[in-house]
């Protein structure tokens, strides 16, 4: 399986407005994690943007479980970026 990152940023107040979102968003989270897709995700110290690394198939099915994504469904993700990453070490 390939690798890939995930570059993403938060909407302004993310702490406060991802409240209702948080537990599906971390279930979800889990789910993948179990699968072995999710490597890691989270976000900077300051809360504004997102980093991830996944392990699946192409670069579609990243982006299919990021726009399934309580928190991209409803804004606290406002972009994101995918990238094919080759870990080197």
């Amino acid at each position: 399986m390939a690798k890939y990152i995930l570059w993403g940023r938060y909407c302004e107040n993310a702490l406060d407005k991802r409240q209702p979102y948080r537990q599906a968003h971390l279930d979800g989270l889990a789910q993948q994690k179990d699968a072995g897709i999710l490597v890691t995700l989270g976000p900077t110290a300051d809360n504004t943007q997102v980093f991830g690394i996944y392990e699946a198939d192409d670069e579609a099915s990243v982006r299919q479980l990021i726009e399934n994504d309580p928190y991209w469904k409803h804004g606290i993700w406002t972009e994101y970026e995918v990238k094919a990453w080759i870990q080197a070490f």
